[in-house]
């Protein structure tokens, strides 16, 4: 019988961590290896729950979607296109997940957009956030960040759900176009005509809100 050593774990994990998502979702499918999945879970635990929670608005809502993410993972691996990218696939089945779960707890609204993960990724020439709170050495913007934080917030909930959902993937999440569109099954240019009604709307109620006072 031969026994695990130090140095064959740790080679295994390194070979697990050069896999790509792909590869480890196949890989896990074909064999069953549970270590396969766990290596996928905690490429993306952090990632995809900050997402949900986003989301949904709701700590304890988000890690029931989340748990259930994960499951149909699990479920589905086997109707996976490995010719597609994990990614979009796992922020699909995550997006229907949060919206199952605010339907059995009635939750309809995306609160809390945290913008320390705003991360551009595609061709676009700057986001909303940049203009809305961007590196104003004015001592007064400055102060007003918090205050300015909880304006976003309640603008982007302002927006409807088709909006929201655009603004949460891309630039909050990161996703490009094209794998926003996959996520939500709609085409790339109606990913950009929506993101592009929604800084127009969000620009123009900037400056209704933040018209300076006439002494």
């Amino acid at each position: 019988m031969t026994t695990t050593t130090k140095q064959e774990t740790k080679a295994s994990d390194a070979a697990l961590s050069d896999l790509s998502d792909e590869g480890l979702l196949v890989q896990y499918r074909e064999s069953g290896d549970r270590n396969l999945f766990e290596t996928l879970i905690h490429r993306y635990e952090r990632e995809i729950f900050s997402y949900l929670r986003r989301y949904i608005g709701n700590a304890d809502i988000a890690e029931e979607a989340f748990q259930g993410t994960f499951l149909q993972v699990h479920l589905k691996c086997y109707q996976f296109d490995s010719s597609r990218r994990f990614r979009p696939w796992l922020y699909g089945i995550a997006t229907n997940q949060a919206i199952d779960a605010q339907r059995r707890n009635k939750r309809h609204r995306m609160v809390s957009l945290d913008r320390t993960n705003a991360n551009s990724q595609d061709d676009r020439s700057g986001s909303w956030s940049e203009k809305l709170v961007g590196d104003s050495p004015d001592p007064l913007a400055v102060a007003a960040q918090e205050e300015n934080g909880r304006w976003v917030n309640d603008s982007v909930a302002s927006l409807g759900e088709s909006m929201q959902q655009v603004i949460n993937l891309v630039y909050y999440q990161g996703l490009k176009y094209r794998e926003a569109a996959e996520v939500l099954g709609i085409p790339v240019g109606t990913v950009k005509s929506r993101l592009h009604v929604a800084v127009q709307r969000l620009g123009s109620l900037w400056e209704e809100t933040h018209q300076p006072q006439s002494e």
